[in-house]
C-alpha cells in the first residue's frame, strides 16, 4: 500500500470523527443561541417594563412642581419634562405590545393601554385647572383620580417585570444545561479523535522508516561544495520513497548543469567588471588636458598595456601644410625614433583604410620582418596587429595601431572600441577649446587697440577741454560771444530734446519688437502646449516629447524677451519699486518651492539658514528681491555639477555702506577667476567663451539683479576662487534710508511711461478681473460642460494666432467666428447675434482693437458682451486703455492657455 493511501485511510477516520462531532456540536449550540436569544428578548422587554415604571413616577414628580404653581419661566421646564415622559411611557408601551406575545402579557399591556390615555389626560385637565385658578379642583384630579391611574399602571409593569424575570430564570438554567452537555461531547470526541491518530500515525511512520532511512544514508554524503559530481540513489520500491530517489537524482543532474551554468555567468561578470573598471581608470585621465599631443601620448601609454599590447602608436587627424592627413602623434615601446611611418593620407594603408571606413582591422600571421619589438632580453616580431578608429558624430579623429605576441582576446578588442569612443569626444573637446583660445587671443588684441584709441580720444577731449577753456574766456569779453553762447545752448537745449524722443521712440520700439516677437511666439507656445498634452492621444512619446522641448523653447525665449524689456526698463529709471512689509518665512518659503525640485534633480544639497536676531518682517519690494534672489540662486545651481547651494539671512554685524540685512548665495561651482569679476555684472557678458557654450545664458540676469538692487537701495558683492566656488552678497539697507530710497523712487516714477512687465500686466488682470478665487473657480467649473456649445469670436489679424487659438478652443467643442481685423469684426458680430464672448487684438490695420471695442459698445445688445483684449505690445498704460474703451477684461500675448480659458470660463459663468 502506498504511503498516498495509508495517509487517505488514517485522516478518511481522523475526518468523520470530527465531522460527526461537527455537527452535533453545532445543533446543541444552536439549541443554545436559541436560548440565549430569548433570554436577551426577555431582558430587553423587563427593561421596558422598568422605564414605564420610571417614566411615570417622573411624569408625577413634574406634575407634582406644576402641582406648586412655580413661576412662568420655570413652568415651560417642567411642561417639556413632562412631554418627554409620556413619550417615553408610549414608546416603551408600543416596543412591549409588539415584543410580548405571551397571553398573560398581552391581557397586562391591553390593560396600561386602556389606562394610559384616561391618566395622561387627566394630567392635561389638572394643569387647565391650575391656569385658572381652580386649585382644589385640580387636587381633587391629581390626589384621588390621577393617582389610582398611576399606582394601578405601575401594579401592571410589575407583574409584567415579575413574568419576565421569571422566563429569564427558567431560560438561563436550561442553557447551562445545555453549555454543560456540549463541554462534556468535546472532551469525549477530543479523546477518541486523540486515540485513533496516535494509532494511524504509528502504523504510517513503522511503514515508512525503513525505506526512508536508504535514502538517507545516500542523501548524507552529498557535498554541496562539490556540487559539480554528486551521488545516485538507486531505485528499489515504486512507492514514495522510490519516487523521491528519481527525483533526487534528476535534482543532482540539474543541480551539476546549474553549477556549470554559474561558473559560466561569474566569468561573464568577472570580464564586464574588468571592462568597466578600466574604461573608468581611462576616464579619469581625461580632465585637465587640454592638449592633442599630451592626450595622445598618455591615452597610449595606458591603453596599450591594458589592451595587452607590446607596441602602439597613436595618429591624430590634422591639417599641415594645407593638407589634412594622419600624423603620428604619440608611441608606445618604441625603441627607434623612425619606426613606424610619420602619417598616412585618408585611405592610404592599413592605418588610412581604417580612417576611410571607420571600422576596426585585424591582422593574423604577421611577418617577421613587419616590425620587431624590442626589450632588454632580446626582440621578437609580433603575431598580431589592432588598427582602431577613434571617431565623434561619424567623423574619423584619430586611429591607434596596436601589436602584440598573442591573438588580441574579444574582451580586450571590446575594451578598446568603447575607450575609442570616449577619446573621440574629448579630442573635439580640445579641438574646440583650442578654437577658444584662438578667439580669446584675436579679441584680446581687439582690446588692447580699442584701449590705445581710447587714449588717443582721452588726448583729444583733452584739447577741446582747452578750447572750451578759451571760449569761456572770450564770452566773458565779448556779447557777440555771448550770443553764440546763447545760441550754441538753444541747440544743447534741442538735442535734449531730441534724446527725449529717441528715449521714447526707443520705448516704442522695444513695445513694437515685444510686439512682432510675441505675435509669432504666440501661435508656437499654443500650439506645442496642445501638442504636449495629447489629449487625442495619437502621438507617440517621442512625438509629444518633441512638442514639450518646442514648449520649453518658447518659454526660453519668452524670458529672454522679459529680460530685455527689464532691462530696458532698468536703463531708463523707469522699473516700478513698491516697499511693503515682507516676511522672512514668505521668502525662505518661496525660494524652497523654487529651487528644491532643481535640487533633486542635479542631486545638489540646498540649505536656508536664517540668523537668529533677524526681524520678522522688512521693509522692501517683495516682487524685486524675490527676482534678484531667483537669479542669484539659478546662477549658482546652472554653475554647481556636485556639492552645495546654500541661502543665509543675517544681520550686517559692522556698519557696510548703510546697509542692515545680507542675503548670502554661496555655492560649490566653477567660480569666477579675479579678472572677471567685474564683467560678469555687465549685460549679455559671462565669465568667459567656455562658460557660456557649456553653460548657455544670455548674461542679462545679474546686470538686472545689480540695478534692481540699486533701486531697493541696496547693492551686490561677489567673492570667489576659481574652481573653489562663488558668495554673492546682496545687501539692504535699514528703515531709515528706505524711507529715503522710497521718497527719490516717488520723484523718479511721476515721469515713468515705458513698457511694463507682461507677466506683471497679466497677474493684476487676472487679480482685479476675477471676482472668484481660483479654487473656487475649479469647484464651480467643469471647463467642458461649460464651453461646449459656446460661440466665440475671434478678432486678429496674424492667421497663426487665429488658427492656434481656435484649435485650442474646438478641442472643448466650442464654435469659433473669425475676422481679420475690427471692421469685420463688427460685421461678423451682427451676422452672428448668438455669439457669446470675443477675442479682440488690439493692434490691427484699418480699424484697431480699441476703435472695435467702442463701437461694438454702443449697440444696445452688445453692451454686456464679454470682451477679452489680446495684445503683445504690453505698453504699461495698455490694460487701463483696454478697459476704458469698453472691454471686460485684458491679456498679453504669448498667451498661457491654463490663464485664458480661466479667464474665459469667468466671463461665461458670470
Amino acid at each position: 500500500m502506498k504511503f498516498k493511501t495509508k495517509l487517505y485511510v488514517g485522516f478518511g477516520v481522523l475526518f468523520g470523527l470530527f465531522i460527526i462531532s461537527h455537527f452535533v456540536i453545532m445543533i446543541m449550540m444552536n439549541q443554545l443561541n436559541d436560548k440565549m436569544t430569548n433570554v436577551v428578548k426577555n431582558y430587553e422587554m423587563l427593561n421596558l417594563a422598568n422605564n414605564i415604571k420610571e417614566s411615570l413616577l417622573d411624569y408625577s414628580m413634574e406634575s407634582r412642581g406644576i402641582m406648586a404653581n412655580p413661576p412662568e419661566e420655570l413652568r415651560g421646564n417642567f411642561t417639556k419634562n413632562m412631554n418627554e415622559a409620556r413619550d417615553r411611557v408610549n414608546a416603551a408601551i408600543e416596543t412591549l405590545e409588539k415584543m410580548d406575545n405571551g397571553e398573560r402579557s398581552e391581557e397586562l399591556i391591553q390593560q396600561l393601554k386602556r389606562l394610559n390615555t384616561p391618566y395622561f389626560e387627566n394630567a392635561k385637565e389638572t394643569d387647565a385647572l391650575i391656569k385658572e385658578g381652580k386649585i382644589k379642583e385640580a387636587n381633587r384630579l391629581y390626589w384621588y383620580e390621577g393617582r389610582g391611574m398611576r399606582e394601578g399602571m405601575i401594579e401592571i409593569a410589575d407583574e409584567i417585570q415579575t413574568i419576565r424575570k421569571q422566563t429569564v430564570d427558567k431560560e438561563l438554567s436550561n442553557s447551562s444545561k445545555t453549555y454543560y452537555l456540549v463541554n462534556q461531547m468535546i472532551v469525549v470526541f477530543t479523546i477518541v479523535g486523540f486515540l485513533v491518530g496516535l494509532g494511524m500515525i504509528v502504523w504510517i511512520l513503522r511503514s515508512i522508516t525503513g525505506n526512508l532511512n536508504k535514502v538517507t544514508s545516500v542523501m548524507t554524503k552529498v557535498s554541496f561544495e562539490e556540487s559539480d559530481q554528486l551521488p545516485r540513489i538507486e531505485v528499489v520500491s515504486k512507492d514514495e520513497i522510490g519516487d523521491i530517489a528519481v527525483a533526487f537524482n534528476e535534482m543532482a543532474q540539474a543541480l551539476e548543469t546549474h553549477t556549470m551554468q554559474e561558473k559560466q555567468l561569474k566569468e561573464a561578470a568577472e570580464e564586464q567588471s574588468w571592462l568597466k573598471t578600466k574604461a573608468a581608470e581611462m576616464a579619469n585621465m581625461y580632465p585637465g588636458i587640454d592638449d592633442l599631443e599630451t592626450l595622445a601620448r598618455l591615452f597610449i601609454t595606458k591603453a596599450a598595456p591594458i589592451a595587452g599590447a607590446n607596441y602602439g602608436i597613436f595618429y591624430m587627424k590634422q591639417q599641415r601644410g594645407g593638407e589634412e592627413r594622419l600624423w603620428k602623434l604619440a608611441a608606445y615601446a618604441d625603441h627607434q625614433p623612425g619606426t613606424g611611418k610619420e602619417s598616412f593620407q585618408i585611405g592610404e594603408g592599413i592605418v588610412g583604410q581604417c580612417a576611410l571606413e571607420n571600422r576596426m582591422i585585424s591582422l593574423d600571421q604577421v611577418p617577421k620582418e613587419y616590425i620587431t619589438i624590442q626589450s632588454g632580453l632580446g626582440m621578437a616580431p609580433p603575431a598580431h596587429i589592432l588598427v582602431i578608429p577613434a571617431e565623434f558624430q561619424g567623423e574619423v579623429l584619430a586611429v591607434i595601431e596596436l601589436a602584440s605576441f598573442k591573438e588580441f582576446s574579444p574582451l580586450q578588442q571590446k575594451f578598446l572600441e568603447e575607450i575609442m569612443g570616449h577619446i573621440g569626444v574629448n579630442i573635439n573637446s580640445i579641438l574646440r577649446h583650442m578654437k577658444v583660445e584662438k578667439l580669446l587671443e584675436e579679441s584680446q588684441m581687439l582690446t588692447e587697440e580699442l584701449q590705445s584709441q581710447s587714449e588717443e580720444l582721452q588726448l583729444q577731449q583733452e584739447e577741446l577741454r582747452t578750447v572750451n577753456e578759451q571760449l569761456e574766456e572770450q564770452y566773458e569779453q565779448s556779447e557777440q560771444k555771448t550770443k553764440e553762447l546763447e545760441s550754441i545752448k538753444n541747440i544743447l537745449e534741442e538735442k535734449a530734446q531730441q534724446l527725449t524722443i529717441s528715449s521714447q521712440y526707443k520705448s516704442e520700439f522695444l513695445a513694437n519688437m515685444s510686439h512682432e516677437l510675441r505675435t509669432p511666439l504666440n501661435s508656437l507656445l499654443i500650439l506645442a502646449q496642445m501638442l504636449a498634452d495629447n489629449a487625442e492621444g495619437n502621438l507617440t512619446p517621442k512625438q509629444v516629447e518633441y512638442a514639450g522641448t518646442i514648449f520649453s523653447s518658447g518659454n526660453d525665449l519668452l524670458h529672454l524677451i522679459n529680460d530685455i524689456l527689464d532691462l530696458a526698463k532698468v536703463e531708463a529709471g523707469k522699473m516700478d519699486v513698491v516697499f511693503e512689509d515682507v516676511k522672512i518665512n514668505d521668502v525662505k518659503a518661496f525660494v524652497q518651492s523654487q529651487f528644491a525640485p532643481i535640487a533633486r534633480r542635479k542631486q545638489l544639497q540646498l540649505h536656508m539658514q536664517c540668523a537668529p536676531d533677524l526681524p520678522e518682517t522688512i521693509r522692501t519690494d517683495k516682487q524685486r528681491l524675490q527676482q534678484i534672489l531667483k537669479n542669484l540662486l539659478s546662477n549658482a545651481f546652472k554653475f554647481t555639477e556636485q556639492g552645495t547651494v546654500s541661502l543665509t539671512i543675517e544681520m550686517v554685524q559692522s556698519e557696510h555702506s548703510g546697509a542692515e540685512l545680507a542675503f548670502v548665495v554661496r555655492d560649490t561651482g566653477i567660480g569666477i577667476s579675479q579678472e572677471k569679476q567685474a564683467v560678469i555684472f555687465e549685460a549679455f557678458k559671462q565669465a568667459d567663451g567656455t562658460i557660456s557654450r557649456k553653460y548657455g545664458g544670455t548674461g542679462l540676469g545679474l546686470s538686472i539683479s545689480r540695478e534692481m538692487a540699486h533701486l531697493l537701495g541696496g547693492f551686490i558683492e561677489v567673492e570667489s576662487i576659481e574652481r573653489s566656488g562663488s558668495t554673492f552678497t546682496l545687501y539692504l539697507p535699514n528703515d531709515k534710508n528706505i524711507k529715503e530710497v522710497e521718497h527719490s523712487l516717488y520723484e523718479m516714477e511721476a515721469a515713468a511711461g515705458i513698457v511694463n512687465d507682461s507677466s506683471d500686466l497679466v497677474n493684476d488682470s487676472v487679480k482685479l478681473s476675477l471676482p472668484l478665487g481660483e479654487k473656487e473657480r475649479k469647484q464651480l467649473f467643469d471647463r467642458k460642460t461649460l464651453l461646449q456649445g459656446k460661440k466665440i469670436l475671434i478678432v486678429d489679424d496674424d492667421m497663426r494666432n487665429i488658427f492656434s487659438l481656435t484649435a485650442a478652443l474646438e478641442r472643448y467643442q466650442v464654435e469659433v467666428v473669425f475676422a481679420e481685423n475690427g471692421r469685420e469684426g463688427i460685421e461678423a458680430l451682427q451676422k452672428n447675434p448668438e455669439i457669446d464672448l470675443i477675442l479682440m487684438d488690439i493692434m490691427m490695420p484699418e480699424m484697431n482693437g480699441f476703435q472695435a471695442i467702442q463701437e461694438i459698445r454702443q449697440i444696445p445688445e452688445f453692451q454686456s458682451l464679454p470682451i477679452i483684449a489680446l495684445t503683445a505690445k504690453a505698453m504699461k498704460n495698455d490694460r487701463k486703455q483696454c478697459i476704458e474703451a469698453g472691454a471686460s477684461d485684458y491679456i498679453s500675448k504669448p498667451i498661457n492657455v491654463e490663464q485664458l480659458f480661466s479667464i474665459v470660463q469667468v466671463w461665461l459663468y458670470k
